[in-house]
């Protein structure tokens, strides 16, 4: 270890609180006890943490908790081990050193959860700016530790820091693959940091995602299920203040101009009613921001109608479906668009779409439009209420295949 490396200090936040020098968490990380893919004693910490998120208490004040507890019930992580047979074993990578993002405070479990269950030691950076349930996160972690076997507590570490490069440079160097999630600038300012010859980045930069809804399918749905479409894309968009890689920002109504005038508008109502029913608000420096990101594209010509819910909810008809924005205009911004047919969208779709929402269409219909993409964007199409449902497969990407290196053995 240099002696640079030797004079930095972060904070822990779990396996304990205290500060630590680098070159100590290293050490600390990278030696004892090797681990194995789908690790026992790692296994049984993971779904006493996740029955500990299921709590009553906790899923009712943080509700994303408790998708991230059923995330880790056993069965799930039965499923996330099944894996190559034959001539291949698959292997721990090593040492993973995990950069999340500030504004979406559960990300970084599932990436950590995830590289823990394949037999990794892993550092985990969490930024001074996490917020509550970040907080909570950690603190469970570590009540989760009295029924836990010494080596979770010797392999698995969470830190944070201000932002330091040398910090970053010499965890960088010491890892063997580095997983950073974040805006394009971001990913690509840790990048500057060398890795080791054999390690390697896994990145998720700047993602965007949209809803795609048939309109007749909407207009001669039952009210049950028109309140569950608008609570499910409620949840979708407002848990993260709709910063989520994953959350929709504009919705694409499918049919006749008069069904999709007419889907628009009840669908905009079920939306306020479900917004209003979860209590979520937007405070009045974020409605302003609001206010001014519409306005600027009607300016522009992009936007012919703009229709505001309170504070919460604005509702943007975009001049048609090429104006549709990528960027974040704020939370409950929504910006709506029409198409003839669902084909329509393979000239629309960009490489930064990430997670198309749907409601309306057969299977057959998402598989063609998948093939006429071919690559081009989208990486996951799930239902309305399943944009923020974590999966192994994440951004086109198996993260139990990067967590894993695979071992060829032929007799």
């Amino acid at each position: 270890m240099s002696k640079v490396a030797s004079e930095l200090w972060v904070g822990a936040r779990f396996p304990d609180c205290r500060d630590m020098s680098v070159e100590t968490l290293i050490d600390q990380v990278s030696g004892g006890e090797p681990l194995a893919v789908g690790d026992e004693r790692i296994r049984g910490f993971l779904t006493g943490f996740g029955r500990r998120l299921l709590s009553p208490e906790l899923a009712r004040r943080h509700p994303e908790l408790a998708s991230l507890g059923f995330f880790l019930r056993p069965s799930e992580l039965t499923r996330i081990l099944d894996g190559p047979r034959g001539d291949h074993l698959r292997a721990p990578r090593g040492l993973v050193f995990h950069v999340p993002p500030a504004n979406v405070d559960t990300v970084f479990v599932y990436s950590w959860a995830l590289s823990a269950l394949m037999g990794n030691r892993n550092v985990v950076r969490l930024s001074p700016r996490a917020g509550a349930v970040a907080e909570t996160i950690t603190r469970t972690l570590r009540e989760s530790l009295a029924d836990a076997d010494p080596v979770v507590a010797a392999t698995q570490h969470i830190i944070t820091y201000d932002r330091s490069d040398a910090v970053t440079a010499a965890l960088s160097a010491a890892c063997d693959l580095r997983v950073i999630w974040g805006g394009d600038a971001a990913v690509g300012e840790i990048r500057r940091h060398p890795l080791a010859p054999h390690a390697r980045d896994l990145t998720f930069p700047d993602r965007t995602s949209f809803a795609v809804l048939r309109a007749a399918a909407w207009l001669s749905a039952s009210a049950a299920t028109r309140g569950a479409v608008a609570e499910g894309f409620a949840n979708d968009a407002y848990w993260f203040d709709q910063a989520a890689c994953s959350s929709p920002r504009t919705v694409y109504w499918v049919g006749s101009a008069a069904d999709c005038d007419a889907a628009r508008e009840e669908f905009t109502a079920w939306l306020a009613r479900a917004v209003a029913k979860r209590g979520w608000s937007v405070d009045a420096a974020m409605a302003v921001e609001k206010r001014v990101a519409t306005y600027g594209l009607a300016a522009d010509g992009d936007a012919h109608a703009i229709d505001f819910h309170g504070n919460a909810l604005a509702s943007v008809t975009l001049a048609g479906p090429e104006a549709a924005p990528r960027r974040w205009l704020g939370a409950g911004t929504f910006t709506h668009a029409r198409l003839g047919g669902l084909g329509e969208l393979a000239r629309l779709v960009e490489r930064r779409d990430q997670t198309m929402t749907h409601f309306g269409f057969v299977p057959a219909e998402l598989e063609l439009l998948a093939g006429a993409l071919a690559g081009r964007g989208v990486d996951r199409m799930v239902p309305v209420g399943s944009a923020l449902s974590f999966h192994r497969v994440w951004d086109g990407v198996d993260l139990t295949a990067e967590f894993t290196r695979l071992v060829t053995v032929i007799v």
